[in-house]
């Protein structure tokens, strides 16, 4: 398989601007690709094996996986199933710096570019996965290069793991010091939600599954300050000063109210689909 190497257009493309993301304000996860490859990895086997049921990363497939971070996706599918073969892509370089380095597996290869120029061939790949991120991702111009590049009867799969603040007072009182320091910030609030089918289906993808379970995820106080410092609100989106004052009240306060270990509710939410 060859691909063409996507150039990024500036050093800036990779930091991005959504309306309907903090009302605007940018951020560039590849400013926390150290925080980010090493506590976002929160995923667990259950998580992987329920993909795997959907005839995804299954042996002798080629998948996609757009927005892939620090590679969670691809490495611990590989793990599970060696005889695949993935390419995660990234906007940011420095995220797919990161997950090179936590990659030692040849049938595993990464490239930086945006989830809607695709540099495939029409009919590559057999599964394309998006976990955590499509809602980042330009709808009108994603959905399209995902269909071009999947073969007849791949699957697509929106994927996410979410935490439950309302069911949580640890997670509630993380979120309200984010608001503090970032004003703008609106990844808070998070409700259990039954997933439903999207209004881009048309004539190109079916419905598979729509499936959501929850899963009591375990932090150390030190774990936990560090997947709320590799957020959008706090290290991506924040100068570093503002970064460092957070993290000590976070931590200090999450001594008043929590045991050094404890437990975070997650939503885990599989949107599967097919192309016709």
């Amino acid at each position: 398989m060859t691909y063409e190497k996507f150039e990024t257009e500036s050093e800036e493309t990779k930091v991005i601007n959504l309306d309907h993301v903090d009302s605007g304000k940018s951020w560039d996860f590849g400013k926390v690709s150290h925080d980010y490859a090493k506590y976002r990895d929160i995923y667990n086997e259950r998580f992987f094996k329920t993909i795997l049921k959907y005839n995804i990363g299954t042996e002798g497939q080629t998948v996609l996986d757009l927005g892939t971070g620090s590679g969670v996706i691809p490495r611990y599918m590989t793990a599970l199933v060696p005889n695949t073969k993935w390419i995660g892509t990234d906007i940011s370089a420095e995220q797919i710096e990161a997950a090179k380095l936590l990659t030692d597996n040849p049938n595993i290869s990464y490239l930086v570019c945006p989830a809607n120029q695709i540099p495939f061939a029409e009919n590559t790949f057999n599964a394309v996965t998006a976990c955590q991120c499509f809602w980042y991702f330009p709808v009108e111009t994603t959905i399209p290069e995902i269909y071009r590049v999947l073969k007849k009867g791949g699957r697509f799969a929106i994927l996410s793991m979410i935490g439950l603040p309302r069911e949580s007072e640890i997670l509630a009182k993380s979120e309200e010091l984010v608001l503090k320091y970032n004003p703008n910030w609106n990844g808070n609030d998070f409700d259990r939600v039954k997933p439903c089918p999207p209004d881009w289906l048309d004539e190109k993808f079916a419905v598979v599954d729509l499936q959501e379970y929850v899963e009591d995820l375990e932090f150390t106080r030190e774990s936990w300050c560090g997947r709320m410092r590799a957020c959008r609100g706090v290290g991506a989106s924040l100068p570093q000063n503002l970064i460092e004052e957070y993290d000590k009240e976070h931590y200090e306060a999450l001594c008043k109210i929590t045991s050094e270990t404890f437990t975070i509710p997650h939503q885990c939410i599989f949107k599967i689909f097919e192309k016709i």
